[in-house]
């Protein structure tokens, strides 16, 4: 490809600001074009972006498109998906991939049939604070890795979106939502996911609207509001997942990896730009650890390395591979919530190449 990579949105609602910011630092993306099955949404967008709104259709039809950037509710990713690989197009997901296993294999396999890439966020394990980390603990910084913990724990958005109710669907929750983001970054930083436990509450809940048009109305949720899951790593490593909807807040730090011979602290997996703090074993304090990639880069950093690896030839990093494995993990997790038992995580998936 010698050329942009021109990338249609499908699914104009409030997560494309922050693609449109996001890609435009890079040359070798072009947005093209927005659809949405509001008119007036992707009309909206159209103004913002400076591109035309056309159906979808047209879009699919499009020999000049590369890359459809679906955007849209997580339970209509799959769909979306496999319609834009029917049309020979590349596809670059939200997370999650899917919302079932059975959907998400579907997409990569037709992928792999007819030869296009799919690609998946969260992207943020990119960012310059989780791949200091990478780099530290690949060097060695804190012995072989023993214990993770990750948490994400605040209020629902109900008290702040204008249509909550997707949050608690399936392919929602603070599991689906929030837990791409951190369940990634600790397969970046430890290799895949072995065995999963998990309790949780909140299944049937209802939970009242606060802002826009909806509020004074109920949404009940489909899928646990809180988990509390216990990972066990190929490598050996154990780890814990906390996901919640119902605090008010938490000091719980996001991300914590300890080894042999220290811990790192890090900031929120969510973000490009988190901390690295570390503490040698026998030392009484933490240590600032200098980022050593850039850490005011956007969403979008994912499609872009995924555009580059098609010029090249090599795998990309925010691959349908491990967004397969991060939602087959994260699906586990929600269904021990209901057994009670150890699932054990059939999928397995290299850690993605570390940024040079």
């Amino acid at each position: 490809m010698d050329r942009p990579a021109r990338v249609a949105i499908i699914g104009s609602g409030n997560v494309t600001h922050f693609y449109l910011t996001g890609t435009a630092r890079y040359s070798s993306v072009e947005l093209a074009a927005c659809t949405d099955l509001d008119p007036a949404r992707a009309d909206a967008l159209s103004a913002v972006g400076g591109f035309p709104a056309r159906p979808v259709d047209e879009i699919l039809a499009d020999p000049s498109i590369d890359v459809a950037l679906v955007l849209t509710p997580p339970a209509a990713h799959a769909s979306v998906a496999l319609a834009a690989i029917a049309g020979g197009k590349h596809v670059y997901t939200e997370k999650p991939l899917a919302t079932s296993r059975d959907d998400a294999r579907r997409v990569l396999e037709a992928a792999r049939a007819v030869g296009v890439r799919v690609g998946a966020a969260p992207d943020t394990f990119l960012g310059g604070g989780l791949q200091t980390a990478r780099a530290v603990i690949d060097e060695g910084l804190i012995g072989t890795p023993l214990v993770a913990t990750a948490a994400v724990s605040h209020t629902g958005p109900e008290r702040w979106h204008p249509d909550p109710g997707i949050f608690y669907a399936p392919g929602g929750g603070p599991v689906l939502d929030v837990g791409p983001y951190d369940v990634t970054a600790l397969v970046n930083l430890l290799g895949p996911v072995e065995t999963v436990a998990a309790v949780g509450r909140g299944l049937g809940s209802e939970r009242l609207v606060a802002a826009g048009p909806l509020a004074g109305t109920t949404v009940t949720a489909e899928v646990p509001t809180t988990v509390i899951g216990t990972l066990t790593f190929e490598s050996g490593v154990i780890g814990s997942l906390f996901a919640s909807f119902d605090t008010a807040g938490s000091r719980v730090p996001h991300l914590e990896i300890h080894g042999t011979s220290g811990s790192l602290s890090l900031g929120d997996p969510n973000r490009f730009d988190g901390e690295v703090r570390f503490r040698a074993l026998g030392s009484e304090t933490w240590e600032d650890v200098p980022l050593r990639f850039p850490s005011d880069v956007e969403r979008g950093i994912g499609l872009a390395d995924m555009v580059d690896a098609m010029r090249s030839g090599r795998p990309h990093r925010a691959s349908g591979e491990l967004a397969y494995h991060v939602l087959d993990v994260l699906l586990s997790i929600e269904e021990a919530t209901i057994s009670g038992r150890t699932h054990a995580v059939a999928s397995r998936v290299d850690r993605p190449e570390a940024l040079e």
